[in-house]
């Protein structure tokens, strides 16, 4: 049984729903034509059983059954005469004892069993009935019904019983058994064409229906042979069923495909670009170095500090920008990551000022912090609130003023720098992305992208926009999901 399994789950999907229906259809026939055949046979058997019955209330019987019981034999004699109705009849009296006496017209001996015994020995108190198939002392199959003996000489005398006695009257069954043979090889016939034919309907049903996902398998198999994603397979609009929203699902995986490996392509030509300049610096000032201490002319003191200080900042450059992109290449899990925390968005603001004032001393940074709870992975929340603080110190002028506001899970910073142009606010957190004026600024123009990333991981909103009033400057707006206390049970991690 395990090895027809294992085959017939190695076969195509088209033959298995062939097959399934193909079976299921013969299950259906199948049932529909044992049930019709037993029908047919109760229906013909009864119709059989109501002849006998009427062959034991005829009148003429009384001589008959007097007859056979004065000259008790079992060999009949003569002809079938009275009792024939459609074929020729049996004409028995069981004894109690089990003895039979044939009627002179009988058409055969009948066999007599325990069954037809107990009728003739109740005769005289019960009214007992044996319908049953039997044969005769040929080997034919009967049709038999046993009754206590009881006989009506005419219409208007009063039926004599004789006691310990039954009359078994049977006939053949030879046309019945033809009858139910014929039908049952006519149901074998129908059921094996319905079967044929629902195999058949089965594999064109399975052929079309299966059309789209052979299309959806050439499709897959093209882009794992050629690797082109702009593959697209063709669905209606108003299709909505499964098929077309596999071929829909298919089309905004490649979609999503694409997109992913241009932005790959474009974050390595961009790493490329923004690598090459402090490299291109970096090589420069080394090789200054080499060919003064190689030529034994050394650079003045404060030229050889100056450089060794150029050295040092494109090297905290280059370091700055290969966290960023590692930060950036890590997978974007969302709030259900395995490092997501309970986290109090308080202390890391807190945590973030201090840095910033460190970076900053010449600004004044006022905060009016008030208790969030929020559910993020620490780490890139903080990087994103030290990276927006951080934007707002380096565009921030000498004494400048950053406000910073916690409330209601609303994070806001303005600073009163230069502000940013209407038309760049599109592109402000794309990566590598800056603005024209910041271009002379340390950085990588990866901040705001890894702000925008950590944001989105915890389920919030991040924007920046014009401070719009007389200060001017810039405000970055940071919304989160959670609560100003904690979840029941749930304590936060503490930030260092």
């Amino acid at each position: 049984m395990s090895a027809v399994v294992r085959r017939f789950r190695t076969l195509p999907l088209r033959s298995r729903l062939a097959l399934l229906v193909a079976a299921a259809v013969a299950f259906a026939v199948a049932a529909v034509s044992v049930t019709c055949w037993f029908l047919v046979q109760g229906r013909l058997y009864a119709q059989v059983d109501d002849d006998l019955k009427q062959a034991t209330q005829r009148p003429q019987l009384y001589s008959q059954v007097v007859g056979t019981l004065n000259n008790c034999t079992q060999t009949p004699q003569g002809a079938p005469s009275q009792l024939r109705t459609r074929e020729n009849y049996y004409l028995e009296l069981v004894q109690a004892d089990g003895t039979a006496c044939v009627s002179s017209n009988s058409a055969g001996m009948v066999k007599v069993t325990g069954a037809d015994k107990r009728v003739a020995q109740e005769a005289g108190s019960a009214d007992r009935v044996v319908r049953r198939n039997g044969t005769d002392d040929d080997g034919n199959a009967v049709r038999i019904r046993t009754i206590p003996l009881t006989v009506t000489q005419s219409i208007d005398t009063e039926p004599q019983v004789f006691p310990g006695t039954a009359l078994l009257v049977a006939t053949p069954l030879r046309s019945t058994q033809s009858t139910l043979n014929d039908l049952a090889l006519i149901l074998l016939l129908v059921s094996g064409i319905g079967v044929l034919g629902a195999g058949a309907a089965g594999l064109a049903v399975a052929r079309a229906g299966l059309r789209p996902v052979d299309r959806l398998t050439e499709a897959v198999e093209h882009v794992a042979r050629t690797e082109d994603l702009a593959v697209r397979i063709p669905v209606e609009e108003q299709a909505d069923d499964e098929i077309a929203r596999l071929s829909r699902s298919f089309n905004s995986m490649t979609g999503s495909l694409a997109s992913s490996r241009d932005l790959q392509q474009q974050l390595i030509a961009d790493a490329g670009h923004e690598l090459r300049t402090p490299l291109t610096s970096l090589r420069t000032n080394i090789e200054l170095l080499s060919r003064s201490e190689e030529t034994g002319r050394p650079l003045p003191a404060a030229d050889r500090k100056a450089l060794l200080a150029s050295v040092k900042a494109q090297m905290t450059e280059l370091a700055a920008l290969i966290g960023d992109l590692q930060e950036l290449s890590r997978p974007d899990t969302g709030q259900h990551s395995d490092r997501t925390r309970i986290l109090a968005w308080q202390d890391i603001v807190e945590a973030a000022l201090r840095r910033a004032r460190l970076r900053g001393p010449e600004l004044t940074i006022t905060a009016d912090v008030e208790p969030w709870y929020v559910r993020a992975e620490p780490s890139s929340l903080e990087r994103a609130v030290v990276n927006i603080l951080d934007n707002a110190v380096k565009f921030s002028p000498g004494g400048g003023t950053i406000e910073v506001r916690l409330a209601d899970g609303v994070l806001t910073v303005r600073d009163h720098g230069p502000g940013i142009d209407a038309e760049e606010l599109p592109y402000v957190f794309d990566r590598f992305w800056r603005s024209p004026g910041a271009r002379s600024l340390p950085g990588s123009g990866l901040g705001l992208s890894i702000v925008a990333r950590a944001v989105r991981q915890a389920g919030g909103e991040v924007s920046l926009a014009p401070a719009g009033d007389a200060g001017g400057g810039t405000v970055a707006t940071i919304r989160l999901p959670g609560a100003p206390t904690p979840p029941p049970g749930q304590e936060p991690d503490e930030i260092a």
